[in-house]
């Protein structure tokens, strides 16, 4: 940041002081000093004001006047959930090394990984950091603690956005992610299809039902089945948080209690668990296996086999749509003007990117 030096000794003849400023924009010295510096505690007419009054007397280089008033880069916190979902890592990564991406928009981000699923610690992060960040991004679990303080950031004048899932009736400013009852229907349709036209046991792995989005897909998939594919039996559903032991066990557990078991839909992350179930008991050609987010183990269960689809979306495109929600929002425009709609992708092995 430009630091202009408003204590130097007195300016030459004829060269226009920072009191001439301040009497032009009919403030203090103290007041000019703190605008032309950004320091805050000054309203926005006020520091107008100043610059339009610095740029009439031409108290300061153009360039570094322009520079003074441009904003503040907008300070954006990721909050992630702490685990084995590589899908997320990757979110989280990118967050790290995208930052070329975010300096057009004028913004700064930093990412932050809270302990999963557990609803008190999300909610002090978020708490802890709305205390000095702009805005923040955050995978949101559905408890009345998190609604409680996501609705007292708002009413502090921190927006905040949920990213991939989403938090009911509650003050956050937008939504960004995939439409998840639609994914369900999609995964639903595609096991399916895969068995064909036959009656035939599937089962589905959930990370939580505390998540929103787990819960949507579940729904999308059941709501399908009820209507299109009544043959189809879904015999269990289990929850392994995100984590690959977990979904290595349960997997495990169904095979052995449901040898006809024809489709797997894993809900949430940590395929590679499932997969080396799969692959343990020679099943991995014979059992129909649909999951989500694309990255380097599922890009490699898709090659070898194992996976059939894997539903995804962009990592850059989520965090550049919350960027620019937190831009339009500090602008005063609408929260989602020109900010397109998360958009799924269906990857089989044939069409990987």
């Amino acid at each position: 940041m430009m630091v202009f030096d408003v204590n130097s000794p007195s300016s030459p003849p004829g060269r226009p002081r920072l009191a001439d400023v301040a009497a032009l924009a009919g403030v203090s010295t103290a007041t000019a000093d703190r605008v032309l510096n950004r320091r805050p505690g000054v309203r926005p007419g006020t520091a107008q004001r100043v610059f339009k009054a610095a740029l009439s007397l031409q108290y300061l280089p153009e360039q570094d006047l322009y520079s003074a008033m441009a904003p503040a880069p907008l300070q954006l916190v990721f909050l992630l959930p702490r685990g084995s979902n590589r899908f997320l890592r990757m979110l989280g990564d990118t967050v790290g090394y995208a930052h070329e991406h975010f300096a057009p928009l004028n913004a700064k981000c930093r990412i932050e990984y809270v302990e999963s699923f557990n609803p008190h610690a999300l909610a002090q992060a978020l708490q802890r950091h709305g205390a000095r960040a702009d805005g923040i991004a955050f995978m949101a679990l559905e408890h009345p603690v998190v609604r409680e303080a996501v609705n007292t950031l708002a009413a502090q004048g921190v927006p905040t956005v949920t990213l991939i899932s989403d938090l009911a009736n509650s003050e956050r400013a937008a939504y960004v992610g995939l439409d998840n009852r639609a994914a369900g229907r999609t995964a639903g349709y595609l096991l399916a299809r895969f068995i064909g036209p036959r009656a035939a046991h599937v089962a589905l792995i959930a990370g939580s039902r505390h998540y929103r989005a787990h819960e949507e897909r579940e729904s999308g998939f059941l709501q399908l089945y009820a209507e299109q594919f009544q043959a189809m039996q879904v015999v269990d559903l289990r929850e392994g948080y995100d984590d690959a032991q977990r979904n290595y066990e349960q997997t495990r557990q169904l095979l052995e209690q449901y040898p006809q078991l024809a489709g797997i839909y894993n809900i949430g992350g940590a395929s590679d668990g499932v997969a080396r179930a799969l692959k343990e008991a020679g099943l991995q050609h014979r059992v129909v296996f649909i999951g989500h987010g694309l990255t380097p183990d599922t890009r490699a269960l898709l090659i070898d086999g194992t996976m059939d689809a894997v539903i995804t979306q962009s990592p850059m495109e989520a965090l550049m749509s919350c960027v620019r929600i937190f831009r339009n929002l500090r602008d005063k425009r609408g929260a989602m003007t020109g900010v397109e709609l998360s958009r799924s992708q269906v990857i089989f092995r044939e069409n990987l990117p």
